[in-house]
């Protein structure tokens, strides 16, 4: 057999504890969910593409046009983020004239406000996320991805999330 023709064996998590047990999970957790991320991530960056921006860069924007003006660090806790991602992914958006930083209420605050250019480029994003989640409800159907929504969102509260929306 040709070596591009050898099939490259899967990749076995350890066994999980107790995974003998009828109706355990089987492999990891970790790696499962890491693995779908990257397959959704994938599909949703493909439609943000066609406007000019990656799933994190539409996520921060969207996170600043819904709540500017906003101290970064209230969007760095509404979005899960530590300071020093928000701050890499926030140049981007302000090196591309979508995000603007002043002053805040004292010297040493600032607030995040969306430039004009910014709200025009999530809306016109917007409309591409709406096709993203149509196509995934679509290949997964509507009940499944509801269920996934409720799974993670009750998974992030027995972690200790206060609001999985946030």
């Amino acid at each position: 057999m040709p070596p591009s023709a050898a099939r490259t064996p899967p990749i076995r998590s350890p066994k999980a504890p107790h995974a003998a047990a009828e109706g355990a999970p089987r492999g990891c957790t970790n790696f499962k969910l890491r693995r779908l991320l990257r397959v959704v991530a994938r599909r949703y960056d493909a439609h943000f593409a066609r406007a000019g921006l990656k799933g994190t860069q539409f996520s921060l924007l969207s996170a600043i046009v819904a709540t500017e003006p906003v101290r970064p660090a209230e969007l760095a806790r509404a979005m899960g983020l530590d300071a020093s991602t928000l701050t890499r992914n926030l140049q981007v958006l302000v090196e591309q004239g979508w995000v603007v930083q002043g002053p805040g209420d004292d010297a040493r605050s600032r607030r995040i406000e969306a430039t004009a250019a910014g709200r025009t480029k999530q809306a016109v994003a917007r409309r591409h996320w709406e096709q993203a989640q149509l196509e995934l409800n679509a290949v997964l159907g509507v009940e499944r991805v509801a269920a996934l929504h409720a799974l993670v969102d009750d998974g992030l509260v027995r972690l200790g999330e206060d609001d999985p929306d946030r």
